[in-house]
């Protein structure tokens, strides 16, 4: 059976598709098969991998084409789902429809033809509240927040645990919080150190080992690679195989 886990912060600049990527490709890398499907109309998963595509997740929505016919190999064992400016069109399309309940079961009722192939389904919402958002939230299982150390990151991080409390009280979802990943880490930093410190005081076990701070996973996007592939050797390598191993352990 697939985990279907999301990717969110409600607040740019947390190293949101940076961790779905480097996630997705250490999962492939270690022989798991991983479905990546971007939720948001910026399309920079396939930016950063590198990737063309003729069919998006906005046809997926809108049963404009066959599942099947969506989902392109990003690298062995990686495929990818890949959204563009043209899902913000799908959106009001299915705005349309103008019934709330069957707008969020959409993605999952979408998906499910597809999700049995892969051992992993990565979601990479986007950062706004929206319907499709929500279709995300019905649609996953487990839920990773990056959170940049900082105490603005840690608002985004409250914005989320309140979504999900929200949500479940008013949906069949049935989304927990998984993991908490502190990125842009360093630890000469003292206000890095004090937010680590909040964290773990509040989430304890769920929060992972820091993504540290390191050019190369900046760079790495510009060459459309994972941090494996650009620069295997750096710390950054390091802490996102750790959070891998992290996720295979817990499977």
């Amino acid at each position: 059976m697939s985990r279907i886990i999301g990717i969110l912060n409600y607040k740019g600049g947390t190293g949101k598709t940076t961790t779905v990527v480097n996630l997705a490709a250490g999962l492939a890398l270690n022989g798991a098969r991983v479905l990546c499907v971007d939720l948001d109309a910026q399309g920079s998963m396939a930016t950063h991998l590198g990737v063309d595509y003729t069919y998006s997740l906005s046809q997926l929505l809108l049963g404009q084409v066959r599942p099947q016919a969506c989902v392109v190999q990003a690298r062995e064992n990686l495929d990818l789902v890949a959204s563009d400016r043209s899902l913000l069109r799908a959106e009001g399309k299915l705005w349309r429809i103008g019934d709330e309940d069957v707008i969020r079961q959409t993605l999952r009722n979408k998906m499910r033809s597809l999700d049995g192939d892969y051992d992993y389904v990565i979601l990479d919402f986007s950062p706004s509240v929206s319907l499709l958002s929500e279709s995300g939230l019905l649609y996953i299982r487990e839920l990773i927040v990056p959170v940049s150390v900082s105490y603005m990151g840690l608002v985004g991080l409250r914005q989320v645990v309140e979504t999900l409390q929200t949500f479940r009280q008013v949906s069949e979802s049935r989304v927990r919080l998984y993991l908490i990943v502190p990125t842009f880490y360093s630890a000469g930093v003292k206000q890095d150190r004090e937010v680590m410190t909040i964290l773990k005081r509040h989430f304890t076990d769920k929060v992972t080992g820091p993504i540290r701070e390191n050019v190369r996973i900046a760079e790495s996007p510009s060459y459309h690679q994972s941090i494996y592939e650009y620069s295997p050797n750096s710390t950054g390598a390091a802490d996102y195989a750790r959070l891998v191993e992290r996720v295979l352990q817990d499977g």
